[in-house]
């Protein structure tokens, strides 16, 4: 029985609680379904923003849902209100801001709003203007200043709150705008609310007052720069900017003091007081100028100005001095400049000394000032011995230190009166102030004693040189500058001639000399271009008679020299004078140098082994360091030795033997060739010439036209062509001008033939330089 009940209790506790899982599963499901359905509505009116919409309450026996339904419907309500309020806010503030005459954007990057004014602004609607960039309303020049500023704001960077900028509009100077920003909530996003007020109006009145403020500022800004205004007093009341610089005082600090409590004003000659200008302004009643001298020193004496100071008095009603003005120029740079430019303009870069121009300037005033003295001036005019050998061997930097040590040797020789110049090239001039004439040649000879005791060391050569002087009084009887000049020219020849390394004192006998040969023309013509190079080579072609040979000269360089008109002067007109000033050595460097150089660059192009002809003077000959010139010269060109061939005439080597043999053997050793040029006009010893390493004979042009077999020129060539054969020299004729004269010496055998019947000379660089010889 007892277990009866039991199993009854335990059924029917399994029922209850089979009807409990069911009542529960049916219950959760009403609440699934609830839930989801409330789901459904709460997003269908958050995706249509209908926040004016009911939920509606769905049918469920739990109640929490209903509840929660109610909830949606309170805050449905509440955002609605909000919304409405929202939306009734923002009409006012797009009512309000199309009403506003100004131009009214809220943006970002781009446009979000705008006004009927911005958009009349640009010819386009607003909602045309919605999503633009911001800078497409602003004119090109202003863009970039737009975009910082707006991306400063966005940014939270400290930006300026106003600014003017022009907008683009119809007119075509656009418009001009007062910007000023802010940053709000618009549409539940942060936006920037910018206004932009019409300024033109006071832009175009600014800009007329400034025109004629700025014109007054400008004026008083360019007076001299510093302007400094006084009370009748001479006490400051105002200073411009540019004065505040000069004067090292501020505005606030100046004001109240007197000009001499700012600055102290001195002669920059002599440093001497120059006062207070201000003072003398007003005491004098004129203006007070202080000349081009004026040095301003700083209070605090560490900065000096050079100044230009003008004080002018203010004149005001009834002719009442109201004042003083002072204009300041500062003038240190332009005086500073101008110190250098006249230094420079009237002294030699090289040595220091005044220059040719500076010196004949001084010698012009001595010349015109010294009529009254009771003792005359002397002018020295000086040259150089030996200084192109230093110049052309050991190169131009070399001789400049030369220069400029033999300058300081002819400075340290004269008085403090006196005056020492580079007039050019090697050339120097001493004008000695009121110095009587046994002193001036005292001093000429202690010039020349100190340049003669003076050694000049480069690398490890060791140079001796000399000077020549010629002195002439300047006295009443002395002319014109030009004449004076002339005769101290003469003078220096004269010593040159007497000698080298002399001084001599000018007579008219020596003017006269000169002028008749015409020496001083001629010595300024080869002065002048050797130092400018106005010299050319030209070529001029030298056949074999034998047909084609590989060996053998195939042309002969020639010099010319151009004159200041820029036409060519023939070596006859020139030489003579060349060798009597003893240029001829300086001459030949140039040749040489001239020649290997146009080899070596092509500009001279010599078939086969052929060789080129150089001649070579009885000068050149004789100067020490003229060999070592030549060998440095083709080591530097490159140009094999065997294809230059110099010429000697049959003179200089009769006269200087031995340097003549000295020279032909070393060059000859290292394969240069040799010739002796103008055979027959001396009709040197043939077995003296057999000493020598010669390797032709050039026959002169004399003896090689009209060479009919009765004449002597026919004679004398077959001879000299027949003995040549013997010793083993080749011939060469040159001056040949006619048919006949070249088939008659082909037919006594001379070698090569050069003349105008071949080609004339040409100018280095014309197409018939680069010959093809045969």
């Amino acid at each position: 029985m007892t277990e009866t009940w039991l199993i009854l209790a335990l059924v029917a506790a399994c029922l209850g609680l089979v009807g409990t899982c069911v009542y529960l599963w049916r219950t959760r499901g009403d609440y699934t379904r609830g839930v989801a359905a409330l789901n459904r509505e709460i997003l269908e009116a958050a995706e249509a923003a209908a926040f004016g919409k009911r939920v509606a309450l769905p049918a469920s026996n739990v109640p929490e849902i209903g509840q929660l339904g109610d909830n949606v419907n309170r805050l449905f309500d509440a955002l609605n209100t909000k919304d409405r309020q929202m939306r009734q806010r923002e009409a006012l503030f797009q009512d309000l801001a199309n009403t506003m005459p100004e131009v009214v954007l809220v943006h970002r990057d781009r446009v979000i709003f705008a006004n009927n004014a911005a958009s009349a602004l640009m010819g386009l609607t607003p909602e045309q203007l919605a999503g633009r960039p911001v800078t497409d309303l602003v004119r090109p020049a202003y863009r970039a200043m737009t975009r910082k500023n707006i991306a400063g704001r966005l940014a939270g960077e400290p930006v300026p709150d106003r600014y003017e900028i022009q907008l683009i509009s119809g007119e075509e100077g656009g418009l001009w705008v007062e910007a000023t920003g802010t940053m709000i909530d618009y549409r539940g996003q942060k936006a920037i609310l910018s206004i932009a007020r019409d300024v033109s109006y006071r832009k175009s009145i600014e800009a007329n007052l400034g025109r004629g403020k700025q014109q007054a500022q400008i004026t008083l800004e360019s007076i001299g720069e510093g302007v400094i205004t006084a009370d009748t007093e001479g006490v400051i009341d105002y200073l411009n900017g540019a004065a505040e610089k000069l004067t090292g005082f501020t505005r606030e600090n100046a004001i109240g003091k007197r000009m001499t409590d700012l600055m102290t004003l001195v002669d920059e000659t002599d440093r001497k007081d120059l006062g207070d200008p201000v003072a003398r302004c007003l005491s004098e009643r004129r203006q007070i100028g202080l000349g081009r001298r004026a040095l301003m020193i700083a209070k605090d004496g560490d900065r000096e100005l050079s100044v230009e100071l003008t004080a002018s008095p203010i004149i005001g009603a009834g002719d009442t001095v109201a004042g003083a003005v002072v204009i300041m120029h500062d003038v240190t740079e332009i005086r500073g400049l101008t110190r250098r430019i006249s230094y420079q303009a009237a002294h030699d870069a090289l040595t220091g000394l005044i220059n040719r121009t500076e010196f004949e300037r001084r010698l012009a005033e001595t010349l015109e000032g010294g009529h009254g003295d009771s003792v005359n001036s002397v002018l020295c005019y000086m040259d150089l011995d030996r200084f192109k050998a230093v110049n052309d061997t050991c190169g131009h930097l070399a001789g400049d230190n030369m220069l400029r040590e033999v300058a300081k040797l002819i400075r340290d020789q004269v008085r403090d009166s006196d005056f020492v110049a580079r007039l050019g090239g090697d050339e120097f001039g001493m004008l000695l102030i009121r110095c009587p004439l046994d002193k001036a040649r005292q001093i000429a000879d202690d010039v020349c004693n100190a340049i003669r005791d003076y050694r000049f060391v480069w690398q490890d050569r060791i140079f001796t040189i000399g000077i020549s002087i010629g002195l002439v009084e300047v006295s009443r009887e002395s002319g014109t500058l030009k004449d004076l000049l002339s005769a101290a020219d003469s003078a220096c020849y004269v010593a040159k001639q007497q000698g080298r390394g002399r001084v001599h004192v000018y007579s008219a006998r020596d003017e006269v000399s000169a002028r008749q040969r015409g020496d001083i023309h001629w010595l300024r013509q080869l002065q002048v271009s050797l130092r400018e190079n106005r010299f050319e080579l030209h070529a001029q072609p030298v056949i074999s008679t034998a047909g084609r040979v590989t060996r053998g000269p195939a042309l002969e360089v020639l010099l010319r020299m151009i004159d200041e008109d820029g036409k060519l002067v023939q070596p006859r007109q020139f030489i003579p004078a060349a060798e009597r000033y003893q240029l001829m050595a300086s001459i030949d460097r140039w040749v040489v140098q001239a020649t290997l150089s146009a080899i070596a660059h092509g500009a001279i192009r010599l078939p086969d082994e052929r060789s080129c002809s150089i001649n070579l003077s009885a000068q050149a000959l004789a100067e020490d360091g003229f060999l070592d010139f030549v060998v440095e010269c083709l080591d530097h060109s490159q140009v094999p030795p065997h294809r230059i061939c110099f010429e000697v005439s049959e003179t200089a080597v009769m006269e200087r033997f031995d340097q003549a043999r000295r020279f032909v053997a070393v060059l000859h050793g290292i394969g240069c060739q040799f010739g002796l040029d103008d055979f027959g006009s001396g009709l040197g010893s043939f077995t003296t010439l057999r000493d020598l390493s010669i390797d032709y004979l050039k026959i002169d042009g004399t003896y090689t036209r009209d060479l009919r077999p009765e004449t002597l020129n026919h004679q004398v060539v077959t001879a000299v062509t027949a003995v040549s054969r013997i010793l083993g020299f080749r011939v060469i004729a040159e001056q040949v001008e006619t048919q006949a004269d070249f088939e008659t010496l082909r037919s006594i055998g001379v070698d090569f033939i050069q003349g105008n019947f071949v080609d004339r000379p040409h100018r280095l660089g014309e197409p018939n330089t680069a010959l093809s010889v045969v």
